[in-house]
Formats: structure tokens, C-alpha cells, sequence
């Protein structure tokens, strides 16, 4: 069963991660979560959950006005030819989460690391990084590092790579 975001909260706790919270109606797609600029500081992401024709599955994890180019991405994130998007029953089982709420924070519940964690840099410039917490109805901002300390404590090192173009 995957965790919850109340699990997740405790696993930052535990981490000594401080974070905040802020709870909204379900969103769905980047646009409908353009409402809540300014309230929300930050960069604030969109989160492409990819598949390459060996079966490896990657995360990337770009900020939410980014192009990333499905055609050639897999040359940056090392992917075995091209790559398409991972079907909803690949991204439950993986990372815990429907579409619409995929997340960095997936991959509390991808314990046998078979999902790769890609981090856009542009995005990594910001201080601050928002992100659902395994659901569409609240925004997580965490601190930059702490988001790595957080991957890597669940057994993701990421890649930071110029994803954007």
C-alpha cells in the first residue's frame, strides 16, 4: 500500500526537513494551479513520469513553465532510445500516486529504486521548490537542499540536468 501524505510528513519529520503546507482544491494540470501564484512562492513544478524502451522508468521533475522535448530528452537523462509516458497503473504501483498528482515525493514509495530521479537545474536555481505531497489537493514548499537530502533518503541520488529548453 503506498504511503500516505501523513506518512510523508512524518518521514520529513523525521528527516528534519521543515516545510509548509497549503491545501487547495484538486488541480489537475499546471494552468489550473496558476491561481495560486502568490501565495505560494518558489518554483513550482510539473513532473513528467517517462518510460524508455528497455523498460527504465525516469521522474523528471522541471519547473512548470519549462518545454521539455519528448524527442530528444532521452539523450540528457540517459534513456535507451526514445522514451514515452508511463501508463496510470505503472505510476501507482511505482510511486504511489494517480495522474495529476505526480510528484518528486513519489518516490517515498518506489523502495526498490527502480525509478530514476531527474531534477531540471533551472528549476534548482530557486530556493524554494513546491510539489504536491502524493495528492493534487495541497502544495509542499521545501528548501532546495532539503529536497535532495529528502531523494536521497530514499535512495534516489539525483541527476541535476539542463532539462528545459
Amino acid at each position: 500500500m503506498p504511503k500516505t501524505s501523513d506518512e510523508l510528513f512524518a518521514f520529513l519529520a523525521e528527516l528534519g526537513i521543515v516545510y509548509t503546507t497549503i491545501t487547495h482544491p484538486p488541480l489537475f494540470t499546471v494552468a489550473e494551479s496558476q491561481h495560486l501564484r502568490g501565495e505560494i512562492s518558489g518554483g513550482n513544478t510539473k513532473n513528467l513520469f517517462l518510460k524508455d524502451k528497455k523498460g527504465q522508468y525516469f521522474l523528471l521533475t522541471v519547473g512548470e513553465s519549462a518545454e521539455v522535448d519528448l524527442k530528444s530528452i532521452h539523450h540528457a537523462i540517459g534513456a535507451s532510445g526514445r522514451v514515452s509516458f508511463g501508463r496510470p497503473e505503472q505510476l501507482w504501483e511505482l510511486l504511489g500516486v494517480l495522474p495529476g498528482a505526480v510528484t518528486a515525493f513519489g518516490v517515498i514509495n518506489d523502495t526498490t529504486g527502480v525509478v530514476k530521479m531527474v531534477l531540471d537545474a533551472d528549476l534548482m536555481q530557486h530556493e524554494v521548490i513546491n510539489a504536491h505531497p502524493l495528492v493534487n489537493t495541497a502544495t509542499v514548499s521545501i528548501a532546495r537542499g532539503d529536497l535532495i537530502k529528502f531523494l536521497r533518503a530514499t535512495g534516489h541520488e539525483p541527476d541535476i540536468l539542463k532539462l528545459a529548453q
